[in-house]
């Protein structure tokens, strides 16, 4: 259930991030575009002015054509009139400003530093100026440092609003999916009350019937029906307890949660399990750093414990070892339970953990298993706020648990 709302929320949340993005940049270029069109009209109607005019030598400076005459009202632009070895020797300010010192040594390094003629207006939220240089005849300089601020501004306002926008795209994800899960939610909750309340309820009538059974007199007649009865009685009353566990697993709370000797459960329940490997002629070898303390819910964790070692002797071929690790780092503590034995499908890596979910599709009842073990052992993972996962590598299946430090309070 968990799952279900962290990837609806992240679903929604990503959506909307994505709308509020696009919108932005979409916003950014337009006005980038604008601007950069802007510009460049500007240039070429420099340019035709310019070319318009010939023998710019032979007029008067003072004289009103259109070029002296053309007034640009959006961007700073100056013309200077070159003669054929590039001499500056008329300039024209098509603003109410004046040329100044630093526009007149930009013009004398554009002229210096460009051999062909061309058009230069760059990126525009880098460059300061943009021009139109042409070789012997004019050089048109704009001055783009407004424009250049002006785009900077509404980039980092779009980045502003973005981040105060995500805040509230953070809420209404939030709001959404509770309002998307919430039947999800009930339905589950009916659910585990169902399997709760009739767990409960079949346990009495089963205990009862038990009992009457060995009550029963038993004769060569009835004998092999008196077994059937016993034994089909014994594995519903199994399967009760396992439902009744992983009711249990999954009402866990951390308030009942009590500071516990970690090393010390996973030792406990590595040599109760020594004899039953002993069966299959198993060894177990462990490896398990001492005095980790875990704040828990100890019963819990020690069903864990049992789920993986017993699930890794089940599964695990004969005349060869489970490996039991514990360990402890700066920020998580680590279990890992390891078997040689059939590996685990990729794809079946996430059922595995499934309610009833069993890997024999043929649910061979001699096994004498529900498929309900690695359901609970995930509940009680995730009450403690760790993580669990299952991979086979080189021959080798692995159960792996990681607990967050901020679970834990460790002693030296």
């Amino acid at each position: 259930m968990e799952n279900l709302r962290k990837k609806t929320f992240f679903t929604i949340f990503i959506i909307i991030s994505l709308f509020a993005i696009f919108f932005a940049t979409f916003f950014n270029v337009q006005t980038y575009h604008k601007e950069y069109t802007g510009i460049l009209n500007n240039l070429t109607r420099m340019r035709n002015l310019t070319l318009g005019k010939p023998n710019f030598p032979d007029k008067e400076p003072n004289s009103d054509d259109r070029l002296r005459n053309r007034k640009v009202m959006d961007y700073e632009v100056y013309t200077f009139i070159l003669d054929e070895n590039n001499n500056i020797i008329d300039k024209i300010s098509h603003s109410d400003n004046s040329i100044s010192k630093k526009i007149m040594i930009q013009a004398r390094n554009i002229i210096e530093k460009n051999n062909t003629s061309n058009i230069k207006i760059g990126f525009l939220y880098l460059r300061n100026y943009a021009y139109n240089f042409e070789q012997g005849k004019y050089l048109t300089i704009i001055d783009t440092a407004n424009t250049k601020s002006t785009l900077l501004t509404n980039l980092f306002l779009s980045f502003i609003l973005i981040v105060i926008g995500e805040i509230f795209i953070y809420i209404i994800s939030k709001r959404i999916t509770e309002w998307i899960t919430k039947p999800v939610v009930m339905s589950f909750n009916r659910e585990k009350e169902f399997v709760a309340n009739a767990s409960h309820e079949l346990k009495t009538p089963l205990a009862v019937m038990m009992a009457s059974i060995d009550c029963l007199d038993v004769n060569k007649k009835n004998e092999k029906w008196i077994n059937n009865l016993k034994s089909e009685s014994d594995r519903m009353n199994n399967l009760i307890t396992k439902l009744l566990d992983l009711s249990k697993s999954e009402y866990l709370k951390s308030e009942n949660f009590s500071k516990n000797n970690l090393s010390m459960i996973v030792e406990k329940r590595a040599l109760t399990f020594e004899s039953l490997a002993y069966e299959k002629n198993i060894t177990i070898e462990t490896n398990i750093t001492e005095k980790i303390n875990f704040l828990c819910h100890k019963e819990s964790i020690d069903e864990l414990v049992s789920i993986l070692v017993d699930n890794a002797i089940s599964h695990g071929r004969e005349n060869s070892k489970i490996e039991i690790d514990l360990s402890s780092n700066k920020n998580e503590i680590n279990l890992k339970v390891k078997n040689k034995g059939d590996p685990i499908p990729l794809e079946e890596s996430e059922k595995i953990f499934e309610r009833f979910y069993r890997n024999d599709k043929s649910h061979n009842r001699k096994s004498g298993r529900y498929g309900l073990g690695l359901s609970i052992a995930k509940n009680i993972v995730l009450a403690h706020h760790g993580n669990i996962k299952a991979y086979s590598t080189d021959g080798y299946t692995t159960f792996e648990v990681k607990f967050k430090k901020m679970n834990i309070n460790e002693k030296s």
